[in-house]
């Protein structure tokens, strides 16, 4: 799908900074090498480094250094999870409104749904031809924390955090993280949080899942919606509670066939009613009871490259 481009004819960068896990499972060591051989061949005028990360959030750290500094580039040569790091440092650079500098994906982990909803061509050539698009982002205020979070793909509740830790407690290979979903299927319990509003879902409310998504895929293997990552909105999908039954169905018929058109807004609003997990982008964050969240679309916030 073809993202706005940007109307500056200045070029957006002129340095390209490729950040990895040097502890990663995934190969993110040996594809930032091999993207910085191939960018030295195809754009000899960039300056093209490639920085280990040194600890856990020192992506964030990075992004954000490296956005303050000057124009370029920031890529995340990870999955879903280390991409949301950059993009955190790339907003706290640009003071929360729109990001100073250009983010971008290289897929080497274990989920790249964000980059594979999103890609046009090869990553080494879109950062040659420099053509800077500009896709949405979401915005997450939760009370009492001084600045907002953000993700890129989408805010989920219920099954998806549930699963999300026990594949990090588990360990994470095909064949475990089906026997892990599996365990935290049977497992689960549903969650309940007041939604903010007068519409169908407002007041108290009980879910199994809650997801909302400013991607069309997630986990892999599950088509989402029909959504665009720049289109000011964003999709909000949501299985009330029911059965385990139900919750099985919901799953397969996103995997096999996904779920189609679903409601979309640019708000959307709530208050926990006890203490959960709720991910963002594959990153997991526990909030405490009695706290509001606040989901908005901040358009067209993020640069990058496709």
């Amino acid at each position: 799908m073809a993202l706005p481009s940007d109307p500056s004819p200045v070029p957006a960068y002129d340095r390209v900074v490729l950040i990895y896990n040097p502890e990663s499972s995934g190969d993110g060591a040996r594809r930032a090498e091999q993207a910085r051989s191939q960018l030295h061949e195809q754009a000899p005028q960039l300056e093209v480094v490639a920085t280990p990360t040194e600890y856990a959030g020192h992506a964030r750290v990075l992004a954000e250094q490296e956005a303050r500094a000057g124009r370029v580039l920031v890529v995340s040569v990870s999955g879903d999870g280390g991409y949301h790091e950059v993009v955190e440092g790339l907003m706290a650079a640009g003071d929360g409104v729109v990001a100073g500098a250009v983010g971008a994906v290289l897929p080497a982990g274990n989920a790249n749904d964000h980059r594979r909803a999103t890609r046009e061509r090869p990553l080494v050539d879109a950062i040659a031809a420099g053509q800077v698009r500009r896709l949405d982002l979401l915005r997450v205020a939760v009370a009492g924390e001084e600045r907002p979070r953000w993700a890129h793909s989408y805010f989920g509740l219920g099954i998806t955090p549930t699963v999300a830790l026990e594949i990090e407690r588990g360990g994470k290979g095909s064949l475990r993280e089906i026997v892990t979903t599996v365990r935290a299927f049977s497992r689960f319990r549903p969650f309940a949080v007041d939604v903010e509003g007068e519409g169908p879902l407002s007041g108290p409310r009980r879910f199994d899942s809650l997801i909302l998504a400013n991607t069309t895929e997630m986990a892999k293997y599950v088509t989402l919606s029909d959504g665009d990552p720049a289109d000011g909105r964003f999709e909000v999908i949501t299985l009330p509670h029911r059965s385990k039954l139900r919750l099985l169905a919901y799953a397969v018929r996103a995997a096999v066939r996904g779920l189609g058109p679903q409601p979309r807004t640019d708000r959307f609003a709530f208050t926990t009613l006890k203490p959960m997990p709720v991910q963002l982008d594959g990153e997991v964050l526990d909030l405490d009871a009695d706290r509001a969240v606040t989901v908005e679309i901040a358009p067209r916030a993020l640069a990058t490259v496709v």
